[in-house]
């Protein structure tokens, strides 16, 4: 007996934008499916640690019975994984790299016999987007990622949605725009079936991109690590990690643009691990290096 088409729903959105936390959200909901979620990001999955079941090389289990992994370089054979799972699950979700475009990553369901076409949902911050599109090494790529959507997703909506930013969307998307906020659950959303939008842009062009990264033995407390998160390459647009601290567990960072959040690391860190993005045009190694070693 033939099994039934394997759904693909695609999130994606600029660094930093919300994509892990709708994860989260999507992994809490009481949807009753086995989801796999594949992430295709420049850092480590960031899975809320009381969702894991347990962990072993780049797989991670849920307590629900959801999967999720690291998806490697070879879309076709992470799809082939999916698919070659028993039992198969009932939704594969992808989280593309922040940088990349998600209609691409969408396409191959479409060229997939056994998968079917389950929309692209892309995250839009609502603090940052407008003047990330406005950017001009990375504003063509922000908006090429809208122009892509079947749904647009709102987050970061606390102080309210700019008129101003909802006339730039529909410009530029028919997509339906949805308040994340407003939502008590996102599993109908992303697993109910988006419907999809024809006639659309479907390559967003980008720049290059220099990725920096740091494991090591650093420690810091809190006020010598805000100045110097606050302080940092103003090309990194995005920055994440974990950093200890002199005493006790230790940090999470999460940076986008100028916004730094530093919050308790929920287990003990034993290393500093961070990882950072930026335009290539825009930044060099030598210029991180010589931020984050200086004093």
């Amino acid at each position: 007996m033939s099994l039934p088409r394997l759904p693909l729903t695609v999130i994606g959105g600029y660094l930093g934008a919300g994509k892990t936390t709708l994860l989260n959200r999507l992994l809490r909901d009481d949807h009753g499916q086995r989801i796999m979620v594949m992430v295709n990001d420049f850092g480590a999955i960031n899975i809320d640690a009381d969702l894991i079941a347990s962990a072993e090389g780049d797989t991670i289990t849920l307590t629900n019975g959801c999967v999720c992994c690291t998806m490697g370089a070879d879309l076709f054979m992470a799809m082939g994984d999916a698919l070659d799972r028993r039992p198969r699950p009932d939704h594969l979700v992808i989280e593309a790299s922040g940088i990349a475009d998600p209609a691409r990553i969408a396409a191959a369901a479409r060229a997939e016999p056994d998968m079917a076409y389950g929309g692209i949902a892309v995250v839009v911050d609502a603090q940052h987007w407008l003047a990330l599109a406005d950017d001009p090494q990375i504003g063509a790529q922000i908006r090429g990622q809208v122009a892509v959507a079947d749904m647009l997703l709102l987050s970061k909506t606390e102080g309210g949605v700019p008129d101003s930013l909802l006339t730039r969307l529909c410009a530029l998307s028919a997509a339906p725009q949805i308040d994340l906020s407003t939502c008590p659950a996102v599993a109908p959303l992303l697993l109910g079936g988006i419907a999809p939008l024809e006639g659309r842009q479907t390559n967003a062009a980008h720049p290059a991109y220099l990725g920096w990264s740091h494991d090591g033995d650093t420690v810091m407390d809190r006020d010598r690590l805000a100045c110097k998160l606050t302080a940092a390459p103003q090309a990194l647009y995005r920055i994440k990690g974990l950093v200890r601290a002199p005493q006790g567990h230790g940090w999470e960072v999460q940076v986008v643009g100028r916004s730094v959040e530093i919050k308790p690391a929920v287990a003990p860190v034993a290393r500093t691990r961070l990882v950072a993005i930026g335009p290539q045009a825009a930044i060099t190694k030598a210029a991180v290096e010589a931020w984050w070693t200086g004093t």
